[in-house]
């Protein structure tokens, strides 16, 4: 007698909403298993599979053996262990022309959302031998398959439970537990450390990072963005104006006409009710747009939609990277006069720490999904339930821009101690030209106190952030020993290096409480010892204790405290801890 098989589990059963029939010309770039060099994902019946790590980078390696136009390229070593590697497509050989405009493709940096790798993957296979190897005639491509490789290979079915396909997905952050796309400024994890070293020795023109979204449902199948768009403020304003006036048409029109609907990358700001409105996501530096911002990196976060199936994300992608070789070739030399452009720029202030705004900005187009609610037993309240039907109305929906809390002004310089060379590796990553002294010196520099810092309650990336809100500033001569390091803020990094060393900035070290030694304060003195102290001071000094007698007038409590009381006297003496809560990193005085 035949066994009656095990019911699935809720899990293992579908229960995700609905996808809209899609139907595209993008579908005749798939080849099927007569190819040789089909890929895993189109051998696939549902092409719903993207291939392991090893399984990539053998397919890649034979790729790279077959076609003179193809060459592997291995830039780092993950924590355990696995080879971080590049895919570099070019028509000039081992040493690839300036005077070419560079595509820097970035996939897998959350290894789930990997529909670049398989775009990737069919697009330089049709290069090798397909007939398009016409689009490295004036452009290079470098393609980075798979950047969080550990994160890769921590696979299954269960990895994100937004995402209609892959099958299997890798995990969103590293064997370290990191997110990477949050490490674009304090670049931590070695995957982050040996991508800055690889667009260092291959200087993209234009840096795509491909990710797939979560949150709402809606038509677009594509979303991309950019900081700056829409003619919103930006560090790279010319580099936000090319991209808005030169790329935006031509790939809005080139993925549409192979059947897809691209949109613009937003973030809906309440999940129970679609029509509230959408907010561009903050902007922060830590991410890839906002880093390339600072850095004057012309960048676009590529954001494929999750409820889409996989295989229409993967032809999405192809048809934009496609297009932006093309686009590329045509308009390379205008957006090299734009980074330049951008790279000039030496602002006197710097606006920084975004956050959304409390109105929104304009009221916006959007092609939204129908929706109904429904009472849901689980919860306990009304829940939305998406239909999977194109809403024939659309939407008009507020849109909230950011606004910056906090502006801060451009030294000519800082200096960094020698014995922080763990901050000042972090600033030759970045590229940011540096100046070291070969003997100890003193300078007159302005030091920054803090003021009443805040450690965050909960660990962020292994690190426990800092907040300051306020600071003072001290004029002193003070000792850099040899090795210290100048950072002049003359310099296209300049802004970048605003955003990292001034403690205010919501992106800079301090605030990844990467300097915590500031906060601890040594020696202290007996009660014993400070009551006839302060005794004599107060006799001592007039204006002392009119001071004293004020703040004890005015603050009961502090009155009533006898160890605050003797605690004042104790900072005014020179037996206090000068250096608690002196900020190790000075700022240049200008002549």
């Amino acid at each position: 007698m035949a066994q009656t098989p095990s019911p699935k589990a809720p899990w293992d059963q579908p229960f995700l909403p609905p996808a809209p029939h899609w139907q595209g010309a993008s579908q005749a770039l798939l080849r099927d298993k007569s190819d040789p060099w089909v890929t895993p994902f189109e051998a696939d019946a549902d092409h719903d599979f993207s291939p392991t790590y090893a399984d990539t980078r053998a397919w890649f390696d034979r790729l790279d053996n077959a076609s003179k136009l193809v060459r592997v390229e291995d830039f780092g070593v993950s924590p355990q262990g696995r080879a971080i590697f590049a895919v570099i497509a070019s028509k000039d050989g081992d040493t690839l022309d300036p005077g070419k405009p560079l595509l820097l493709v970035q996939c897998g940096i959350h290894p789930g959302e990997i529909d670049g790798k398989d775009a990737g993957m069919m697009l330089l296979r049709d290069m090798a031998f397909h007939g398009k190897d016409g689009l490295l005639d004036k452009v290079n491509l470098v393609l980075i398959p798979i950047l969080s490789v550990d994160g890769h290979e921590r696979a299954s079915a269960y990895s994100r439970p937004n995402q209609r396909g892959p099958r299997i997905q890798g995990w969103r952050n590293t064997a370290t537990n990191q997110n990477l796309n949050r490490d674009f400024m304090k670049l931590d994890q070695p995957e982050m450390q040996a991508l800055k070293r690889l667009q260092a020795k291959y200087r993209a023109d234009l840096y795509v990072d491909v990710h797939v979204t979560d949150g709402l449902d809606y038509q677009y199948d594509v979303t991309y963005g950019f900081n700056g768009e829409n003619g919103v403020w930006c560090r790279s304003p010319a580099i936000a104006r090319w991209l808005d006036t030169e790329l935006k048409p031509v790939m809005n029109q080139s993925l549409e006409a192979e059947g897809h609907i691209p949109g613009e990358l937003v973030f809906g700001i309440d999940d129970q009710n679609p029509k509230a409105g959408f907010n561009d996501g903050g902007l922060g530096e830590r991410f890839s747009n906002g880093w390339g911002a600072a850095a004057h990196v012309p960048t676009i976060l590529i954001e494929n939609h999750s409820l889409k199936p996989h295989a229409q994300r993967v032809l999405g992608t192809y048809v934009f990277i496609e297009t932006a070789l093309k686009l590329l070739a045509d308009k390379g030399e205008t957006l090299r006069a734009a980074i330049a452009a951008d790279r000039a720029l030496r602002p006197a202030e710097i606006p920084v720490n975004f956050v959304s705004d409390d109105k929104p900005s304009y009221t916006r187009a959007f092609k939204g999904i129908k929706y109904e609610y429904y009472d849901s037993p689980a919860s306990g309240r009304k829940e939305v339930r998406w239909l999977g039907e194109p809403d024939p109305e659309i939407w008009r929906t507020p849109f909230y821009g950011s606004h910056p809390t906090l502006t801060l002004k451009r030294p000519v310089a800082y200096y960094a101690p020698s014995y922080r060379a763990d901050l000042i590796e972090r600033l030759k990553l970045h590229g940011v030209r540096l100046e070291t002294l070969d003997r100890d010196t003193t300078i007159k520099v302005e030091m920054i106190r803090l003021v009443d810092p805040k450690l965050a309650t909960v660990a962020n990336e292994g690190h426990v952030q800092i907040s300051v809100d306020q600071v003072t500033t001290e004029t002193r001569d003070w000792t850099f020993p040899k090795g210290s390091v100048r950072v002049p803020t003359d310099q296209p990094l300049g802004d970048l290096v605003v955003l990292l060393l001034e403690p205010q900035s919501s992106e800079s070290v301090f605030a990844w409480g990467m300097v915590p030694e500031v906060l601890s304060r040594v020696e202290y003195i007996e009660s014993y010892a400070i009551a006839p102290l302060a005794e004599a001071m107060l006799t001592a000094d007039p204006a002392l204790k009119a001071a004293f007698e004020a703040k004890l007038a005015a603050e009961p409590k502090f009155a009533a405290d006898p160890d605050a009381r003797l605690a004042w006297f104790y900072e005014r003496t020179p037996f206090y801890d000068d250096h608690y809560l002196l900020y190790p990193i000075a700022r240049e005085i200008a002549r």
